[in-house]
């Protein structure tokens, strides 16, 4: 039997193996590869991107889609806020739209792939569901491209449309799932996870520091930072937070530690590289996830790789990840007390619950390594391929 070719399109992958814009998909795209699949990458340029490159032996091509100055859409994450935000960012989205198409278009046929896999419904679902032709199409919800969705009802019928060409549809939790079900009654779902890094987030012997809790996000309203720093004012003071993160809430949040008196227990690390996030998730006691409507919770799953327990909300598709079992603790949205009352569980019987990280990290193997993320998706490209034929 021949290879299995696949185009990935997407608007955010890697300029390179270690980038994390994107870097997800990447490992995907290696795993297929090791498991006989040819693959190609579509997606938009942006500032310092080459117009074809390869990595990691993945040939990805960058297609332009306005002037310079203006390909600003993807990579950035702020995608929605440029497009609502200014007639300039519309009128890139515009073009972004209209070039993907075509490029789509013109890499099919060329490349002419068995399947074309559109990770996030959008953008890259509307692209592929007007280039791809006859080609079957494997969409795949992410998180925000939902949660933008459910926000904007004007955009509803072409989320069902993408939905309609779609040959098979995945979401990366059972919520997104329903999110998705919600705006498309019809559709057909199947829950299917993204890798993890499996091979850089992995348990040390370094001794956890005692009352040391993470927050790893962005610092904006959705990640729930500032509950977190309500829910530590109720801890007693030895407890510690480490911030890492950057975003536009950054001042506002430091203001509000200030105001609830616990600016000096907070440590504001900043952004951090993906090779550094180990050694900082090894030293917490726990990682504490507050958001609300999370697609799925990556680092609840890198988290876990390193044996650390996790403190969440039950939102979103953090259930998927975090079990009391495997020593992970959820709490209701919103209810900061009952969060400052996990932190102090865990600070107070840290064995109880850090003792089950094996059970943890060998569910999050399972789930999230990137072979096992693979193999499932050739399942399904199989499938798709027979349900056509």
């Amino acid at each position: 039997m021949s290879a299995l070719r696949l185009l990935f399109v997407t608007h955010a992958y890697p300029r390179h193996s270690e980038d994390g814009a994107g870097s997800f998909l990447h490992r995907l795209a290696v795993a297929l590869r090791a498991g006989g699949c040819e693959l190609r990458v579509l997606a938009p340029s942006g500032e310092g991107l080459e117009p074809a490159s390869e990595i990691d032996h993945i040939p990805v091509r960058r297609f332009r889609y306005a002037p310079r100055g203006m390909e600003t859409l993807a990579y950035s994450g702020t995608m929605a806020e440029q497009v609502l935000g200014s007639l300039r960012g519309k009128g890139a989205l515009a073009g972004l739209l209209a070039a993907g198409a075509v490029a789509v278009s013109r890499t099919i046929d060329d490349f002419k792939p068995d399947i074309v896999h559109a990770h996030w419904w959008f953008p890259a679902g509307v692209l592929a569901t007007g280039g791809a032709g006859s080609t079957p199409i494997v969409t795949t919800m992410h998180g925000s491209d939902v949660r933008l969705a459910r926000r904007t009802k004007f955009v509803h019928g072409l989320f069902r449309r993408v939905m309609q060409r779609s040959d098979a549809v995945t979401a990366v939790s059972s919520w997104l799932a329903g999110e998705a079900r919600a705006m498309a009654p019809d559709a057909r779902i199947t829950v299917a996870p993204m890798p993890a890094d499996v091979a850089l987030f992995t348990p040390d012997n370094a001794e956890r520091v005692r009352g040391r809790f993470l927050f790893v996000g962005r610092l904006n309203a959705q990640k729930g930072l500032g509950d977190l720093l309500e829910a530590l004012a109720w801890t007693p003071p030895h407890v510690t937070l480490d911030v890492v993160g950057a975003g536009d809430g950054r001042e506002a949040l430091r203001a509000q530690a200030e105001r609830l008196g616990v600016a000096n227990r907070v440590h504001w690390i900043g952004a951090l590289t993906r090779k550094e996030l180990p050694t900082i998730y090894r030293r917490a006691q726990a990682l504490v996830i507050p958001s609300r409507d999370e697609g799925l919770g990556l680092v609840a799953v890198e988290a876990q790789l390193c044996r650390t327990p996790v403190i969440a909300y039950r939102s979103g598709g953090l259930p998927d990840v975090v079990h009391g079992d495997w020593g992970g603790i959820l709490i209701p949205p919103g209810d900061t007390r009952a969060l400052a009352g996990a932190m102090q569980a865990v600070d107070s019987n840290p064995e109880a619950i850090g003792g089950r990280g094996a059970a943890a990290r060998a569910k999050m193997l399972d789930r999230f390594a990137p072979s096992a993320v693979a193999a499932g998706y050739r399942e399904l490209y199989r499938a798709v391929l027979n349900d056509v034929r």
